[in-house]
């Protein structure tokens, strides 16, 4: 039997400029559907993790997708038996991922991006499809990290991603003539750190499509190379391969 609860994750990097009144629509809608989680709004975007029985997200969603801003947006799934979140939270924050760089702006531009079924084939072979060298970088923070990471990837013991441009800076050479991946939980971080990556003249820099999650969900579970559980914001902790809890 299907668990009850569809949980969904998501994020979009673009103009907002009616932070209050989105932000009331998006409230009011979640309260009378039930769902519970955190959205967070900022002029750069929308960053969201949300909880509720399955018709009650998908509505939510179909009015959030009916935003042009919004059309098409991609959720990233898992079911669970009970909400994992306590409250509804929606909130108008000055970044939706926190680093702390003005000038690092996704909505103008994205960096490359590595698709997981690409990553997964990289990580068999040792390199990329050119031959290079291949290095993974972990751009969570270190407890998220103890919960499971890629193997062999490098961690910086971050305390707080606003950390990652000078770990970066300090660590840049070390790079030199590999293909570098970034990634995270869910992709957001990485759409600023590979940014920031392309900004040092880490040509051969990407970011993982998707982050873990979709890692976990586009290779069927399998997920080459990953070791652990995928540390998630909620009250489950930590989702494995399957996207189970």
């Amino acid at each position: 039997m299907s668990l009850p609860i569809l949980n969904i994750a998501a994020y979009r990097f673009v103009p907002l400029d009616d932070l209050p009144a989105l932000r009331q629509r998006l409230l009011d809608d979640a309260q009378a559907r039930g769902i519970k989680g955190t959205v967070l709004l900022a002029e750069e975007g929308i960053n969201l993790c949300l909880a509720g029985a399955v018709d009650a997200v998908e509505a939510w969603l179909t009015l959030l997708r009916a935003d042009a801003r919004f059309a098409g947006l991609a959720v990233k799934p898992s079911w669970s038996a009970a909400l994992p979140f306590k409250r509804l939270k929606v909130k108008i924050k000055r970044e939706i991922i926190r680093m702390n760089q003005p000038a690092v702006q996704p909505a103008a531009g994205r960096a490359p991006a590595v698709a997981a079924t690409t990553l997964a084939r990289w990580i068999s072979q040792g390199r990329d499809d050119a031959g290079r060298p291949l290095k993974l970088l972990d751009t969570r923070n270190d407890f998220e990290v103890d919960a499971g990471a890629f193997e062999g990837a490098v961690d910086w013991r971050l305390r707080k991603f606003s950390d990652f441009p000078a770990a970066l800076a300090a660590h840049r050479a070390e790079f030199d003539g590999h293909t570098i991946v970034s990634y995270c939980t869910g992709g957001i971080r990485c759409e600023k750190a590979a940014l920031v990556m392309q900004g040092l003249g880490l040509d051969h820099s990407y970011q993982l499509e998707g982050g873990i999650l979709k890692y976990f969900e586009d290779t069927g579970g399998a997920a080459p190379g990953w070791q652990g559980r995928c540390f998630v914001f909620d009250e489950r902790a930590g989702l494995d391969k399957a996207l189970a809890a």
